[in-house]
């Protein structure tokens, strides 16, 4: 296989498609996990009797290992053989499943998906070696969009059968289904090409500690600005420094690791040994602005992600199936897009995809900020969510094409790991923000709103602890005050600011969000202009950013 020019594909022979529903399932099965524990919050804020950011701390979890462990999953992959490694992490990826239906706590919980993410470290680059392996030309480049298309269709199965099955039966059930279909992923994987190995790859495990030790410390810095304070450190922080909080000092850390990591990386690879992540994947601008920009798109998709499930279920105490209707239209947008965006690759360029995709994502956040009330069945709101999933749709496989093309064939396992650590950086910081943001919103609105309303008296505000504002139902409210002294008018007037300090911190969240998407347009300019074809196989690769010339992977 040789390089193609941009627009255009080799003559080939058809591939079966059987084996590409095998590297669509090992996709399915981890972005159906991670889409089913949003709806399943309602469920496990009962069940566990925890708070919602708890069942966002497994998102977490999960996204967290998988970013932090990713490169090295890619290494096994070079090493070991994609395939042998594909179907040792389905495995786990499968008892990892059965851990989480049967789990007795919220802490067994989070350790399932803590161990789900371990496995998911080396499914992820897996995938884009499978691919590269069994497809080429005009097929890979489809097999690509179809990866994506997997992910976004695993979102509406998860809602859809996450919804029904947590409305009739529990939550429970939804992640069942996936030990069933990793079994499945399992036995469908036979009839993927056998690959081989290349024992004498080598695994940096220097490099392995200080990238997981720079996202697990961002990551953990994120996910706790809200109980640790995002600056003054709170009553819950472990420990402070002169009365700072740790979550900003450890988000400080992670990234001067991150540092470190990359010059410990340019340093064996000068060395001539084998670094954890090849950074000729990321040496020119344009491949580095396309991860910056996936990393934007799904930081939003996640904080949107976590909202909306928040809203529905937590604060309106509806159910999950309302939850899945609600957030359909969105899921099959994101579905639909990602599938065919590939069809306009021909017609307009990545640079001018991205744009347009950052531009809607902005204007449904906007529009979603002034027209959310406290229905999300609305037209408006449906209207919103279909123009930020056909941004959001389109951007993810986009960008990932982009940094595929960009590469020859043989670090396709470094794409890929560069592609997981991203996403699933992005993931976490995106549902560890939202939570942090929509959370402390709704604290300062609410205490600006108590402290100065006479109807609510000192005495009666001292009976409540107003450091642990959170989202909660009315209904959840209102049996609270019942027991305090609360008057049934103060009990009526502290429901009234509930309800308008719940909206109020959701559409100031949506501002928010609108805002970064908007930024994230800067880094969408600087995309190549070529439209993508397939994964390079020769070392040469064209340097957009110096026509004529060529880089060479060492």
């Amino acid at each position: 296989m040789t390089t193609m020019t941009a627009g255009a594909y080799h003559e080939e022979t058809r591939t079966s498609w059987l084996p590409m529903i095998a590297i669509a399932l090992g996709q399915m099965i981890m972005s159906f996990n991670v889409a089913s524990l949003p709806v399943a919050m309602g469920g496990m804020v009962k069940s566990f009797g925890v708070p919602p950011t708890t069942v966002a701390t497994g998102i977490v979890a999960y996204s967290m290992l998988v970013a932090g462990f990713v490169m090295l999953g890619a290494k096994l992959a070079q090493r070991f053989g994609a395939l042998k490694v594909f179907r040792a992490a389905v495995i786990l990826f499968c008892i990892s499943q059965i851990i989480m239906t049967f789990s007795p706590t919220a802490a067994t919980m989070i350790a399932a998906q803590a161990l789900c993410g371990a496995a998911g470290a080396v499914i992820v680059p897996s995938l884009v070696a499978l691919i590269a392996e069994n497809y080429t030309g005009r097929q890979q480049a489809t097999a690509v969009g179809a990866l994506g298309s997997a992910r976004a269709a695993a979102g509406v199965l998860a809602f859809v059968i996450g919804g029904v099955l947590g409305t009739y039966i529990g939550w429970r059930p939804a992640f069942g289904v996936l030990i069933a279909a990793s079994a499945l992923a399992f036995v469908l994987s036979f009839r993927l090409k056998p690959d081989h190995g290349r024992p004498d790859v080598k695994i940096d495990f220097i490099g392995v500690i200080l990238a997981a030790a720079a996202i697990i410390s961002m990551v953990f810095g994120f996910n706790n600005l809200n109980g640790w304070g995002v600056l003054v450190a709170t009553a819950n922080a472990p420990f402070n420094v002169l009365g700072l909080s740790p979550s900003p000092m450890l988000i400080v850390i992670g990234a001067v690791i991150g540092q470190a990591f990359l010059a410990w990386t340019r340093r064996a690879r000068a060395a001539g040994r084998t670094p954890l992540l090849a950074l000729e994947v990321i040496d020119s601008p344009k491949e580095r602005h396309a991860v910056y920009a996936l990393f934007a798109v799904v930081a939003l998709e996640a904080a949107l992600n976590f909202s909306v499930p928040l809203y529905i279920q937590i604060v309106q105490g509806r159910s999950p199936l309302a939850t899945a209707i609600a957030m359909m239209p969105f899921n099959l947008t994101v579905f639909f897009t990602a599938m065919l965006i590939v069809y306009v690759y021909d017609k307009l360029t990545p640079r001018r995809i991205a744009q347009l995709g950052f531009a809607l994502c902005t204007i449904a956040l906007l529009w979603l900020a002034f027209v959310v009330r406290n229905d999300w069945s609305e037209v408006p709101v449906l209207f919103g969510l279909v123009l930020f999933g056909i941004g959001q749709g389109s951007l993810v496989t986009l960008l990932f094409n982009v940094l595929v093309t960009s590469s020859p064939k043989e670090l396709a396992g470094d794409v890929g790991s560069l592609r997981g650590t991203t996403q699933n950086l992005a993931a976490a910081v995106g549902t560890a923000l939202a939570g942090a943001l929509l959370v402390g919103l709704l604290s300062t609105i609410a205490l600006s709103r108590i402290t100065t309303n006479p109807i609510l008296t000192k005495d009666l505000q001292s009976q409540v602890n107003l450091d642990n504002i959170t989202f909660i139902s009315n209904d959840r409210l209102r049996t609270t005050l019942e027991g305090t002294t609360a008057t049934p008018q103060q009990v009526d007037e502290a429901v009234l600011i509930n309800t308008e300090a719940r909206l109020r911190a959701l559409k100031i969240g949506l501002l928010i969000m609108a805002g970064l998407a908007l930024l994230a347009i800067f880094p969408a300019s600087r995309l190549p202009n070529y439209r993508p074809g397939e994964i390079p196989a020769d070392e040469d690769v064209v340097d957009e950013d110096t026509p004529g010339s060529a880089r060479r992977p060492t």
